[in-house]
C-alpha cells in the first residue's frame, strides 16, 4: 500500500463563509473554489474555543496534539505525541514553514526540515521576524531576522522550494505544513490586491451591529479596539475590503503552491488540506475579533482533496479541527494514540452517512485559577439549535438560536414559551459536555 503525502495549509483568522464558491460573501477565491470542486468541503467544522484571548494558540495546539481544549496547555505537553512527530517517527519526511504559535521545542519535535518559521502571534506582514531551519532544533531568538517580502509569499516560496525538490519516485512520503499569518491583521494586502475591493461596493453582513447588545467581557481587548465604538458602516466596509484582499492574495499564492505540486507529478498521491485556526467577526454582532462563541468565530473552512477523497463531496457533519489528528494518522496507516479526543473523518470520506458528532461544545476563558468574577462563555450546538451562556461580573446571559431559521444568530429565543423545552434540554446537554471535557469551571463548584 502506497501511503499518501500530505500538504497541510492553515490560515489565521479565515472565517468559514469567506470563500467565493460558498456564495455567502463576495470574495474572489478561484483556487479555493477549484479545491472544493475537486475534493470535499466540510461546512460545519469548528474549533473548541480558547482559554485566552490568543485563540490561535490552543486551536493549533489541539490540532497538533489531538487533545481537547482543557488538556492542551502552553507549551504543548511533552507526554502527548504531536501529529507531525508521529508521522516522522513512522517514516514520513516532515517539513514546516510559517507561523508556529507555540514553543520552539515542540516545533523541533515535529519537523525534520523547515523553511522560514515565525514563532510569534502577529507581526507586520511586510516585516515578519523569522528563523531559518536549525538542525539542532533550538531556534535561538538571537538568530531571528526580518524576512524580505510579504509574509504569505515568503512562506509560499519556502513550500514551493520544498516541493520542487520532491518527486513521485521518493521512497519516503511527506507531511508538508504551511501556516499563513494571513488574513490576520494588520490587514495590509499587497498590490494589486490592496485595491481589488472597493469599500463602497462591500455589503455589510446581515448581522452587522454598531455594538454588541450586551457586555460579553471583551470590549477592551486588542482585537476589539481595531475599530471605533460604535462601529461605523464605512469603517467596517474598509476592514472587510482589506480582509477580502488578503484572502484573495493568499488564494493566489496557494494556487502557485498547487501548480508546483502538479508540475512535480505529486498530485495523484498527495492529500491537500486547507483550513484555519478560527474565524473572525469583522463587524458581525458588533465584534471585530474571535473571542466569542458565535459561528463567525468558531466555524472554520475545511477542504480536502486527493486520493480517497470524493470529488464534489459537501458534508455538513458537526466536527472539530482536532478531528484531523486521527484522520491523517489513519490515512497514513499510523496507530492513533488513546490520548486523542478527535474522531476520525475517514468514514465521512467514504460517503458513509452516519452521525459524526451529535453536538459541538465550545468555551471561551473561564479556566481554573482565573480571577474570581472573570468573564467567560460556554455553548452547546446541535444540528439545529445553539445555546450560549455568557457570564460577566456574575451576571448570566443566555442566548438560544434556531440556526436553520436564523443562521446569522440574530434572534434570541430565550424567554419564548415555545422554546422553553429546547433551552432546558440544551442546558442539561451543556453541563454533560462540560463534565466530559473536564471543564475547570466545574472544579469551582
Amino acid at each position: 500500500m502506497t501511503r499518501p503525502n500530505f500538504l497541510f495549509m492553515i490560515a489565521d483568522d479565515h472565517r468559514h463563509s469567506a470563500i467565493g464558491a460558498l456564495g455567502t460573501e463576495s470574495v474572489s477565491t478561484p483556487t479555493f473554489d477549484q479545491l472544493i470542486a475537486d475534493g470535499a468541503c466540510f461546512s460545519q467544522a469548528h474549533i473548541m474555543g480558547s482559554t485566552s484571548g490568543a485563540v490561535c494558540m490552543p486551536s493549533r495546539g489541539m490540532l497538533m496534539s489531538g487533545c481537547g481544549l482543557f488538556q492542551t496547555p502552553d507549551p504543548l505537553p511533552e507526554d502527548v505525541p504531536l501529529l507531525p512527530e508521529l508521522l516522522r517517527q513512522h517514516g514520513y519526511t516532515t517539513f514546516g514553514s510559517g507561523k508556529w504559535h507555540n514553543r520552539r521545542g515542540s516545533y523541533a519535535r515535529c519537523f525534520g526540515e523547515s523553511g522560514k518559521v515565525f514563532f510569534g502571534g502577529m507581526s507586520d506582514q511586510y516585516a515578519m521576524p523569522v528563523n531559518d531551519f536549525d538542525p539542532a532544533g533550538e531556534y535561538p531568538p538571537d538568530e531571528t531576522y526580518i524576512a524580505n517580502g510579504y509574509s504569505t509569499t515568503v512562506f509560499s516560496d519556502e513550500m514551493i522550494d520544498f516541493l520542487k525538490a520532491r518527486s513521485p519516485e521518493d521512497e519516503k512520503p511527506f507531511f508538508a505544513y504551511i501556516a499563513f499569518t494571513s488574513p490576520h491583521d494588520p490587514r495590509t494586502p499587497p498590490p494589486p490586491f490592496d485595491t481589488m475591493y472597493d469599500p463602497a461596493d462591500i455589503e455589510l453582513p446581515p448581522n452587522f451591529m454598531p455594538e454588541h447588545p450586551f457586555d460579553i467581557g471583551v470590549r477592551a481587548i486588542r482585537d476589539e479596539v481595531l475599530a471605533g465604538y460604535p462601529r461605523g458602516e464605512d469603517e467596517i466596509k474598509r476592514h472587510i475590503a482589506d480582509y477580502y484582499g488578503m484572502i484573495s492574495h493568499m488564494d493566489y499564492d496557494i494556487g502557485r503552491i498547487l501548480e508546483t505540486l502538479d508540475a512535480r507529478g505529486l498530485r495523484e498521491n498527495t492529500i491537500v488540506i486547507y483550513t484555519s485556526d478560527h474565524g473572525l467577526g469583522v463587524g458581525q454582532h458588533g465584534l471585530m475579533g474571535k473571542q466569542n462563541l458565535y459561528d463567525h468565530s468558531m466555524r472554520i473552512p475545511l477542504i480536502m482533496r486527493g486520493p480517497g477523497v470524493p470529488a464534489g463531496l459537501s458534508c455538513g457533519a458537526l466536527l472539530y479541527l482536532l478531528d484531523l489528528y486521527p484522520t491523517l494518522l489513519e490515512l497514513a496507516d499510523v496507530p492513533v494514540p488513546d490520548s486523542t479526543a478527535g474522531h476520525s473523518l475517514t468514514a465521512l470520506l467514504r460517503e458513509v452517512t452516519y452521525m459524526h458528532r451529535k453536538q459541538i461544545f465550545s468555551a471561551y476563558q473561564g479556566v481554573f485559577g482565573h480571577p474570581q468574577g472573570a468573564p467567560y462563555q460556554r455553548s452547546i450546538k446541535d444540528e439545529r439549535n445553539k445555546l450560549i451562556q455568557t457570564v460577566v461580573d456574575g451576571k448570566v446571559t443566555w442566548q438560544l438560536f434556531d440556526l436553520q431559521a436564523d443562521p446569522y444568530e440574530r434572534n434570541n429565543l430565550v424567554g419564548e414559551p415555545e422554546f422553553a423545552s429546547v433551552v432546558s434540554r440544551l442546558r442539561r446537554s451543556l453541563r454533560e459536555r462540560q463534565e466530559r471535557a473536564q471543564d475547570p469551571l466545574l472544579r469551582d463548584r
